[in-house]
């Protein structure tokens, strides 16, 4: 059973490493503050924290459980049991992973539980072996610090979700294609994954702000409403990157259909040109007999020439279509030189009033 307890006796005496024994003995003399840490949760850790702690029965559930429960705050009197989410994030492959952390609060004792290494846990029992800083403001502070801390550890996976929807909208724009239709999806999902995770937790922490429980001491409330502060902008921001995946899936969806647009003309302007030279080689090339111009010594080039002239005006017809745009700057940098069509018919019009000269 991994697990690691500290106790801070009324005097401010910090003891670590408690064994079982110990851990029972601070937790029946109700006094100072005792702190168990239990990770990969098993069997015979339900039967201890029934034994040791005596708690409700389905809460220890929870806590054996490898289900991902709603983050919730159940009152059992003496105690409150909490659940509360964070994420981790992996940076190889962009997935957004949900991390459960459970509490138990009473006025003298915190335990908590995670089936997985939690950084956020960490770093609390990390200070607290440095200097106990926070067990000394008592469990209330405590369980804040822990659950401050999980949801601070949000923050740097929003920056990074932010420059991944940066990329993807340049991506979007610049070269389109099956990768990042699947960057866009992912980061969705992502971001759909955040939104389940922190949404429900703004009530439960709303309830520990406004002192609904007893065990929350007054000046701790402002402390959990700061959690609650950061939660709210945690889902702005959130909301933001999921509306720029949205954006950018609606602009990759408008690339690949102007893509589609611009196949299918290319396909139109190659059929519109071959399907009358289609028809001209299917009228020569049938085996009558009698056909006046397979006599005439000029017949084969006058083929050639209706074909390239019917070639010639499909191509200008798709051109003053604006179908092709080849050549057209050319002539967008010579038209400032050229001269007015108006001016041009009114100078042929003074042109042809002038007399004649006499001879």
């Amino acid at each position: 059973m991994p697990f690691k307890a500290y106790y801070l006796s009324p005097k401010g005496d910090l003891k670590r490493d408690l064994a079982e024994k110990e851990i029972k003995a601070a937790f029946e003399s109700r006094q100072g503050l005792l702190w168990v840490d239990i990770a990969e949760t098993t069997e015979e850790d339900g039967k201890f924290l029934a034994q040791t702690f005596n708690f409700h029965n389905l809460a220890i559930e929870d806590c054996v459980s490898p289900l991902i429960h709603s983050p919730k705050i159940d009152d059992f009197g003496d105690y409150l049991f909490l659940t509360a989410h964070g994420i981790n994030y992996a940076v190889e492959s962009e997935i957004v992973e949900i991390a459960e952390l459970e509490i138990f609060l009473g006025a003298h004792f915190v335990v908590s539980n995670h089936s997985v290494p939690l950084y956020s846990v960490e770093a609390i029992r990390q200070r607290v072996e440095d200097d106990g800083h926070h067990m000394k403001r008592g469990a209330d502070f405590l369980a804040h610090a822990l659950v401050d801390t999980m949801i601070d550890n949000v923050m740097p996976t929003i920056d990074k979700m932010s420059d991944i929807a940066e990329e993807i909208e340049e991506e979007v724009i610049r070269n389109p294609h099956q990768t990042t239709l699947e960057a866009v999806l992912k980061l969705k999902r992502s971001t759909l994954r955040i939104h389940r995770v922190m949404a429900p937790q703004r009530e439960v922490l709303n309830r520990l702000s406004r002192g609904e429980f007893p065990i929350i001491k007054k000046e701790a409330q402002i402390f959990y409403r700061d959690i609650y502060d950061h939660l709210v902008r945690i889902e702005d921001l959130n909301q933001i990157i999921r509306d720029r995946a949205d954006n950018a899936l609606a602009t990759y969806l408008s690339s690949m259909a102007n893509r589609q647009n611009e196949t299918m003309k290319v396909l139109s302007m190659v059929a519109t040109i071959f399907l009358p030279l289609t028809l001209v080689a299917g009228i020569y090339g049938m085996n009558f007999e009698y056909l006046p111009e397979l006599g005439w010594r000029w017949g084969y080039f006058a083929v050639l020439g209706l074909i390239g002239f019917v070639i010639a005006v499909a191509i200008w017809w798709f051109w003053a279509r604006n179908w092709i745009t080849w050549g057209r700057r050319r002539i967008v940098r010579i038209r400032p030189f050229a001269v007015e069509p108006k001016k041009l018919i009114g100078y042929i019009g003074h042109l042809a009033k002038r007399p004649s000269p006499k001879r």
